[in-house]
């Protein structure tokens, strides 16, 4: 036998060797509250992914529907959780956070919590139970509190484990089965049972390939309901009347169960340029279509994009708040009287709203405190602010409607949902084209949305009741034009002057950025993201002037950029502005790349070499594309005397790619950052 079967044979035998040790831990790891082991404590890292910080080793749910007689039925959730915790990274999967819904005097509560760190010591599985002082609850906003615990005596290598009951009153809201984590998860067992009375439409999101299994079992429910007697008495005919009769009875139905049984399900991991890692997360949501109680008729809950439109604009904090005029019309009108053309007359009354009204922060797609109120009080959530500039701008006799967005954190709306869209924009047809407008960010302008609300599709509302799709993404290009000017000098340092013209999104996200930081956070973090510069100069122009481009411009000095070596000097033509590492670093990608916006970015640049130096060697002026017109990058350089002359141009036409192209985007941005790297070199002579 050669040295290399013997090798393999030894490899082979220590494979069937890890396996058998896997599925003996698999069929002998007990799942029940409090069974935790010293194979699971002295566990040193996932089988699933050696390099989480932590792992679900078991998550258990289960959601069902209870009847309380002479009430109705409300929700149970059941939850079961047991978590590996691998290294200090991990620590923080030791606080779980649960939010409750409420509305009114209905609110969920939770019940049944019961919780322990469990650490092996002196080879004894060691328990330490969640104490009161590890418990805290708040209020997140008017229909949401947040209760939180934080497990003790959190160590490395240590195992928790919770287990909880939510009881809701919300039987039409059933929270989303997720399947995939930021960390591996072990064993997943999930049910959901709902009564024949319950129909529901089911919406799997992700990559996972997850299959249910249906069952049926015969149930039956005991009730207790008061009824009119109708009766009369001897006194007199109608001294009966108004009495009332308590009725018992039993009611047999058939009961519907899904579920799911998963193993070894992979970590969902964070990668650059993705909308919101959540939206492709997988797992399963249960959204209620209609009930059907016997005796009675269908009601209807979410069936089509017309009833979702209809169930909103009927809201009382929505239709009612859109047809209300009165609390603006004298203001509006004097500042309107005037004006003829459409356009200015947007841009007007859009400008109007946003000094009138500011943001509280809140997203909604209803009214919390109604548009007169927030009007007044110059406050408002973001239906109250969109659709009171929706009202002023169809007032001003602009074709207006209401938009329905889901923000990029909550979601995408796939499927015909009452609670897929959280937040209202306005829209406005003018010269054929519809324009998107948010008045909530004060640095905005007509056509240019905060980029939390570019989440592929919205929804508009029309004054017929019907609704269309609107596309939310943008189609101009952001785009930031640099000017470099720059003196190279024989130590090795360098100075010079930069200036950045900034146009759409991208003038809205430096306008944001500077405008939420004062100058000298936002110069902490310019030298910080361009390698310690020192800089000197600057100067912002247009900030506040949204009708100009914002332009931004200081001067540098640097001198970690340049290599002086005996009589050369290499460096690379855009020093601290060339981008040092490639974004895209996976082998690959199930889900698109999402740069927001459409860019272009145009770098020119002008290099003075030091005197008594000559250039030996200068990077090739190249250009590359990607597939489809996708997008594109030239670099062009020449040496004219004494003097290096760049133009850097970067182009993404889109602003979403498909995973398709994913490999062929990692492999462009690899080439076109070793271009950027490249270095020029120049002789003394």
């Amino acid at each position: 036998m050669t040295i290399d079967s013997n090798f393999m044979l030894r490899k082979n035998f220590y494979i069937l060797t890890f396996l058998v040790f896997t599925s003996t831990f698999l069929v002998a790891q007990n799942n029940d509250y409090g069974k935790v082991s010293k194979e699971e404590l002295t566990q040193a890292f996932s089988s699933v992914d050696s390099t989480a910080s932590a792992e679900y080793l078991y998550k258990y749910r289960k959601t069902y529907f209870n009847y309380v007689s002479g009430v109705g039925f409300n929700l149970i959730t059941n939850v079961h959780e047991r978590i590996k915790i691998y290294n200090k990274e991990g620590f923080e999967y030791a606080t779980k956070k649960i939010r409750l819904y409420k509305d009114g005097n209905e609110i969920e509560d939770i019940n049944k919590l019961k919780a322990k760190t469990y650490n092996l010591i002196d080879d004894k599985v060691e328990e330490t139970p969640l104490k009161k002082e590890g418990k805290f609850k708040i209020e997140l906003s008017e229909n949401v509190n947040e209760e939180s615990f934080t497990m003790p005596n959190i160590k490395e290598g240590s195992i928790i484990e919770y287990k909880y009951s939510i009881n809701s009153p919300f039987i039409y809201n059933i929270d989303e089965f997720v399947f995939q984590h930021d960390i591996p998860v072990k064993k997943i067992e999930v049910f959901f049972e709902a009564p024949e009375y319950f129909v529901f439409r089911m919406n799997v999101k992700g990559f996972l390939n997850v299959m249910p299994k249906r069952e049926q079992f015969n149930k039956s429910l005991d009730y207790t309901q008061r009824v009119a007697s109708g009766g009369t008495t001897n006194a007199g005919a109608g001294q009966g009347l108004g009495r009332t009769t308590q009725v018992r009875g039993n009611i047999k139905y058939m009961s519907n169960v899904i579920s799911y049984d998963l193993y070894n399900i992979e970590p969902l991991k964070e990668e650059p340029f993705v909308n919101e890692l959540s939206n492709y997360r997988s797992g399963v949501k249960y959204e209620l279509s209609y009930t059907r109680f016997p005796n009675s008729s269908k009601e209807f809950y979410s069936r089509s994009w017309e009833d979702v439109v209809e169930s909103v604009y009927k809201n009382p904090n929505f239709g009612d708040e859109l047809k209300k005029t009165n609390y603006f019309k004298d203001d509006l009108d004097s500042i309107i009287k005037n004006l003829t053309d459409e356009q200015e007359k947007l841009n007007t009354i859009f400008s109007f709203v946003k000094s009138k009204v500011k943001w509280d922060q809140s997203y909604g797609k209803y009214t919390k405190k109604g548009v007169k109120q927030a009007y007044q009080k110059g406050i408002g959530n973001t239906a109250e602010i969109n659709l009171m500039l929706t009202a002023m701008l169809d007032y001003a006799n602009l074709e207006s409607n209401p938009v329905l967005v889901s923000t990029r954190s909550n979601g995408m709306p796939l499927f015909p949902t009452r609670e897929g869209y959280n937040y209202i924009v306005s829209s406005v047809k003018l010269n054929g084209k519809v324009i998107l407008l948010d008045a909530t960010s004060q640095n905005s302008l007509p056509g240019v949305l905060p980029v939390r609300t570019l989440n592929w599709e919205g929804r508009m509302i029309l004054k017929d009741g019907k609704s269309s799709i609107v596309n939310l993404y943008p189609t101009n290009m952001g785009s930031i034009q640099t000017f470099q000017n720059v003196i190279l000098k024989e130590d090795g340092s360098a100075e010079g002057k930069i200036r950045n013209v900034y146009k759409e999104h991208n003038a809205l996200s430096f306008r944001d950025k500077y405008s939420a930081n004062k100058q000298e956070s936002y110069l902490s973090d310019l030298v910080r993201q361009n390698d310690g510069i020192e800089i000197n100069d600057f100067e912002v122009k247009n900030v506040d002037n949204l009708a100009q481009l914002p332009i931004e411009s200081y001067g540098f000095i640097t001198e970690s950029e340049i290599d002086a070596v005996s009589d050369k000097i290499y460096f690379s033509p855009l020093l601290f502005l060339a981008t040092k590492e490639n974004p895209f670093k996976q082998e690959k990608r199930e889900f698109p790349i999402d740069f927001s916006f459409p860019f272009e970015n145009i770098s020119t640049s002008i290099i003075n070499l030091p005197k008594g130096y000559v250039v030996e060697s200068v990077p090739e002026s190249i250009a590359i594309a990607l597939p489809n017109d996708l997008g594109n990058f030239s670099y062009t350089i020449k040496n004219v005397g004494n003097v290096l002359q760049l133009k850097v141009l970067k182009k993404i036409n889109y602003p979403v790619l498909p995973a398709e192209y994913y490999l062929s985007l990692k492999e462009y941005y690899g080439k076109m950052i070793e271009k950027l790297n490249e270095k020029v070199v120049l002789t003394k002579v």
